[in-house]
């Protein structure tokens, strides 16, 4: 039988790139995970200020749940289960049908002002992540 060698210096390479990519990944999705904390409790702030109070049963019944990470979706649940909150967000009949209540907007508005102010939310630890898997 013959001998060789075989250099794998370069497959080497290869892996302890894979495998420090590997660990940026998942500090990625802790800080991911923080940084949408954040997001949710910026979020709760903001709706719940908004909520208009008569006895303040629909302003304590705002709930945030997430972060949920899974496959290409990453999203935070915010919900109020209070059965007239969806009347008091998109307006309704007055009794007797004669006139027309306007919604008060407050989730609609709670998303977008949150959305623009989304990249001053994300932790820096996230943004060092992500750009050292670029």
């Amino acid at each position: 039988m013959g001998a060789f060698t075989i250099d794998d210096a370069e497959f080497q390479a290869w892996a302890k790139e894979v495998q420090a990519k590997a660990s940026n990944a998942a500090q990625l999705k802790s800080e991911l995970q923080q940084s949408l904390k954040r997001v949710g409790v910026q979020a709760m702030r903001r709706v719940s200020n908004s909520t208009p109070v008569d006895t303040g049963n629909l302003r304590r019944g705002w709930n945030i749940e997430g972060p949920f990470i899974g496959g290409t979706i990453i999203s935070l649940q915010l919900s109020n289960n209070v059965e007239y909150a969806p009347f008091i967000e998109n307006g309704h009949r007055t009794r007797g049908g004669g006139g027309w209540v306007e919604g008060r907007f407050m989730l609609r508005d709670t998303v977008e002002a949150v959305s623009g102010e989304l990249p001053g939310l994300l932790t820096p630890g996230f943004m060092r992540a992500m750009e050292g898997l670029l």
